[in-house]
């Protein structure tokens, strides 16, 4: 019998003799004594333990999963569009350009098999812990303490940078684990960079949130859709519209949250959830004016409307620049029908022969601001130096201060 009392594996020759023992134990004793069977089974430990972090194991990529499963069953992606809503949501998901969302991955569990751990991207064999791919020194910490978003560094003294930063980001439901974050950015693809200031931002709207929570009553999506959003595009029409539509979409369990963006990120709004399924609109205000206002504001609704289904999920958008992206597509075109109706615009006078007159009388026609119709002419004409009286240069922010 061997006498050389095991010990933790640090080398390659000293695997081998563990191995060539074990296998020497199964193969050549038919019956072991329970002292062979306790060294068995503890070589075996250190054996499967030295494997686990000499050659670890990586997680199953979740698309390289449903493309496997596609090809054992013969499947097309046709066949998906059960599962993910859409030919081409089917498309985006599998060319990896969107998430998988929580009821998608329900689905694809009972409808096709694979692991909803694969499916998240857990790594099903328990191999060493995944390190973190977050890097807290790229959060824009001065302009957070600046704002009041965090405490001061030097009032923690027993605290990192790191730890202050990384609780805000746990505490506001954007990252478990410490693996990644939580929640995907959908929109406009951030640069490395900005990605950091942005999750920052959604963090601290999430904070606003959950401050006047209380005072929000349950959401009823139901309740939602295009007669919804003609009763908030009414609003407009007055001085105080910002505020009676925030005051509205309040009462119906809405969250209305403004905050200026950080430094260095073009942002005008977003649309999310909370954990608990509140949704909310963002907005930063970058263009203090009424037309871009009423806008994002309609657009946002929109996107809370039709294309946030969960919580892993925030729409960031930078509405000065066209996007790509098909829901971004659908919540301009609802936005601008919202306001002036496509099969009228362009047989108006204020399209045809654009004048303060001619605006403000169609404003008048359609029970709108008219600095919602100079910006939808100052946007298609591409001059924006036009009816600069019309827009409302300045008015939004001051009667949204306490909001």
């Amino acid at each position: 019998m061997n006498t050389l009392i095991p010990k933790i594996i640090k080398t390659e020759e000293q695997y081998l003799v563990y191995f060539n023992e074990v296998h020497s134990l199964i193969i050549a004793s038919p019956k072991l004594s329970t002292e062979e069977s306790d060294r068995l089974e503890l070589l075996s430990i250190l054996i499967e333990d030295y494997e686990k972090q000499k050659y670890p194991v990586e997680a199953p990529d979740p698309i390289d999963a449903i493309l496997f499963r596609m090809a054992e069953k013969g499947l097309k992606q046709a066949d998906l569009v059960p599962y993910f809503g859409t030919r081409s949501r089917v498309s985006e998901i599998l060319a990896r350009k969107r998430p998988l969302t929580v009821p998608m991955i329900r689905a694809l569990a009972v409808g096709l098999g694979i692991s909803a751990d694969t499916l998240v991207g857990l790594d099903e064999v328990g191999s060493s812990p995944k390190k973190t791919n977050v890097d807290w020194s790229k959060f824009p910490v001065k302009e957070m303490v600046a704002r009041g978003w965090i405490d001061s560094i030097t009032s923690k003294a027993k605290k990192t940078v790191e730890e202050i930063v990384q609780g805000f980001i746990v505490d506001m439901g954007l990252q478990e684990g410490g693996a990644s974050f939580r929640r995907t950015l959908s929109g406009d693809s951030p640069t490395p960079t900005t990605s950091y200031a942005l999750y920052a931002w959604l963090a601290r709207v999430i904070q606003r949130t959950r401050e006047i929570k209380s005072q929000l009553p349950a959401y009823e999506k139901s309740k939602v859709g295009d007669g919804f959003i003609k009763q908030v595009v009414q609003f407009s029409r007055f001085e105080e519209g910002p505020r009676l539509a925030i005051e509205f979409l309040k009462q119906h369990g809405i969250a209305v949250v403004i905050e200026p963006q950080l430094k260095g990120t073009m942002l005008d709004g977003a649309a999310l959830k909370d954990l608990d399924g509140t949704p909310i609109i963002a907005l930063t205000l970058r263009y203090d004016r009424v037309d871009n206002f009423w806008f994002t504001l309609v657009h946002e609704l929109v996107h809370v409307w039709k294309h946030i289904d969960d919580t892993s999920e925030a729409i960031l958008d930078d509405l000065e620049h066209a996007s790509t992206d098909k829901r971004e597509s659908e919540a301009n075109r609802i936005a601008r029908d919202a306001f002036i109706p496509r099969s009228i615009w362009k047989r108006t006078d204020a399209y045809l022969k654009p004048s303060k007159e001619t605006i403000v009388e169609l404003a008048k026609e359609l029970n709108i601001h008219p600095a919602i119709v100079a910006g939808r002419v100052r946007k298609e004409v591409g001059n924006y130096n036009q009816f600069s009286d019309l827009i409302g240069q300045g008015l939004v922010r001051v009667q949204l201060e306490n909001l």
